[in-house]
């Protein structure tokens, strides 16, 4: 059994579970282009469904969104600055390159900053010993 990560913070970097912090939210790579937002319907360690309520994750565009702009930002400024201010279809062919690059990271970090926010599930460092009193006691 692996160790669970301490701090929400690094395990919603890590892509971890928000309960046990130890189950990958995603089941296959970021680099799988066809597959890259595959979810498992629950953790596969504590069991911790991963979609609350049908649609959830259309609250994930906002975040999208705001990562979207920072990257337009992040982008745009330096071509400004490092390059003086370069024809108007340098910025839109670059920034539109970044942000399909970034796409699989940008939806994933979305869904897990929407889950960890708004899925209604905190750490529970204790959630395995639960699971076994519930089973000695029954």
């Amino acid at each position: 059994m692996a160790v669970p990560i301490e701090s929400s913070t690094l395990a919603l970097l890590a892509l971890r579970c928000p309960r046990c912090h130890e189950g990958k939210l995603f089941s296959t790579s970021a680099l799988n282009v066809t597959q890259f937002a595959r979810m498992p319907a629950q953790c596969p360690v504590c069991g911790q469904s991963f979609e609350p309520e049908p649609g959830f994750y259309f609250g994930s565009m906002y975040i999208t969104f705001a990562f979207n702009v920072a990257t337009m930002f992040a982008v745009g400024i330096p071509l400004y600055f490092f390059f003086g201010d370069p024809d108007t279809w340098v910025y839109v062919v670059t920034v539109t390159a970044v942000a399909l690059l970034l796409t699989p990271l940008v939806l994933r970090y979305s869904r897990a900053i929407m889950l960890y926010l708004f899925g209604g599930t905190r750490y529970d460092a204790n959630w395995n010993n639960r699971g076994r009193v519930r089973q000695e006691v029954g």
